[in-house]
Order: structure tokens, then sequence, then C-alpha cells
């Protein structure tokens, strides 16, 4: 018998998290299922759909252009306006790979720093935190016991851990590593714990009777209902970690697009920090969208006969 692990607001907050993530591409599939035609209907191009679609995203960024450019105005030149920049962004971004030193390279070079130190960190996440949300979802005991660490640790702002990663690891690189590791392993613990309580207790009955082994509970009942749960959590703290990496390496320094913002601003590039804003969003972007299309391949639906 399973019981409740996460009682705390933070907890309840994840799993309402999970339920909607799990729910929302069905729903979204459904809501967006084409009506039948009439009889009378003549097929055609929907003009109106395609103009709902892309009106509302261009409206959006000429809403920032605009507002953008009233701040350069008000400012007096401080900050550059949308023109100065897009012309410096083709500069910037025809060359992104160049070398000139080891303190002066392309854009292209700091995301890929970047890139690779997310993906150590929260790779060793995911290896420690899959299994322990596993077992803390499944062993009333074992809940009981993380349940207090996990609710002392999670709040904890993760940039707090870092100087702990200098002291210990005595190197800037790993302690960023360390730091996407701790922020990014309480997502996928909480989720797949959340996951594995709403396991259906008629599933672990037929398991009971049928005297399943462990491992064949958690391999062919578990894994398979989890999943959903656990897909949210990694697009959780895939999100978080790269959030947290561009601060981590303003404080470490070395090659990374953190420490490359924290670099043209020394510099007084201000043309150059609004681009790495840019670029930092749409890599974001990116990840979430990838993310986004895994979970839902991924994403439980009834077969219609």
């Amino acid at each position: 018998m399973v019981s409740a692990v996460f009682h705390s607001p933070l907890a309840t907050a994840a799993e309402d998290v999970a339920v909607m993530k799990v729910a929302t591409p069905v729903a979204a599939k459904a809501a967006a299922a084409p009506a039948p035609l009439r009889a009378d209907a003549k097929p055609g191009y929907d003009w109106n759909g395609l103009v709902m679609a892309v009106m509302p995203p261009v409206l959006g960024m000429v809403l920032l252009v605009l507002i953008w450019s009233m701040v350069s105005m008000g400012t007096a030149g401080s900050i550059p306006t949308p023109i100065e920049t897009a012309k410096q962004a083709v500069s910037l971004l025809s060359d992104p790979f160049y070398r000139k030193g080891p303190n002066d390279q392309g854009v292209g070079w700091n995301v890929l720093a970047s890139l690779q130190r997310v993906a150590l960190g929260f790779g060793l996440a995911a290896i420690v935190g899959i299994p322990a949300g596993f077992v803390i979802g499944r062993f009333d005991f074992m809940s009981r016991m993380f349940n207090p660490l996990i609710s002392l640790m999670r709040p904890v702002s993760p940039l707090a851990w870092l100087p702990i990663g200098l002291l210990v690891f005595k190197g800037a690189n790993p302690a960023a590593i360390w730091t996407i590791f701790i922020c990014s392993i309480w997502p996928m613990v909480i989720n797949t714990a959340v996951g594995v309580q709403r396991v259906p207790q008629d599933y672990m009955n037929v398991a009971r009777v049928l005297n399943l082994s462990e491992w064949k509970i958690v391999t062919k009942i578990l894994f398979p209902s989890v999943l959903p749960y656990m897909l949210t959590g990694v697009r959780l703290a895939v999100g978080t970690a790269w959030l947290v990496i561009v601060a981590a390496e303003m404080l470490t320094g070395g090659v990374g697009i953190g420490f490359w913002v924290w670099d043209e601003w020394n510099n007084l590039n201000v043309k150059n920090i609004i681009i790495a804003i840019f670029v930092i969003g749409i890599v974001g972007l990116m990840l979430e969208y990838a993310l986004i299309k895994i979970a839902s391949a991924f994403t439980f639906e009834e077969v219609k006969s």
C-alpha cells in the first residue's frame, strides 16, 4: 500500500502541473478537431484560421518593438534602438564560431559551452533523481524519510549552492555543473514520485496476485504509467537548468553565454547584451519545444474504433 508522500503546497502544485501536462495534449487535440463539413459546404483554405494563428504573435512582436523604441528614445541613446541592434546582430551572427583567444570567442561557442554544462548537470540529476522518485513514491517508509529533506532543500535558491560547489570541487566548471545538478533534481524527483503514487491500486493488486517481482512491477506497470509525469519533471528541470546556468556563469567566468553577457557589460556593449538576451530566449524556446514534442509522443490517448 503506497501512501501519499507530498502534502506541502509545493508538492501539491507539482502534482497539479503533472496532471495538467498529461491532460493538456489530449484536450488540445480534441479542441482542435475540425467540425464536420455540411453537405452544401465547399472545401477551401481556412484563411480565418491562418490569420488568427499568425496575427497575434506578429502584433506581440510589433508591440515589443514599439515599447523598445520608446524606451530607447527616453534614455537618450543609452539603450540602442531595434534597428541598431538588428544591424549589430547581423554582424555578430554572421560568424558565430570565430576564435581570437580564450576570452574572445563567438557567441556560438559560448552557447555550446553552456549547453554542455547543462547537459552534464541535467544528465547526472536524471540518473539520480528519476530512480529516487520511483523509490520515494513506491515505499511509504522512504517517502516519510525523504519528504522533510525535499521540503527543506527544494526552496533554496540554486545559486546558494554555488559557493559549496566551489569549495568542494575547487573549480568553476564543476561548480557550475553541480549547481545545475542540484536545481534540476527536485522537479524530477517530485513529479516521478507523484506519478508512482497515482498508479491505480488495481494494477498493484494484479501484480501481487501474479506474484510479480519488483523489477517487473517497475518495468511493466510503473514505468509506462509514470512516463508522462516523468517527462513533465524533465521539462521543468531543463527550463530551470537553462535559467540557472546563465547566472552561474556570470559568477564563475570562463566560456559560456552567461560569462559572455557579463563580459559585454564590462565592455559597455549594450547591443551585444540585448542580442544575448534574444539568443538565450531562442535556445530556451527550442529546448522547451523539443521536450513538448517528446512528451506528446508518450502521452496515452484512447484509440477510437
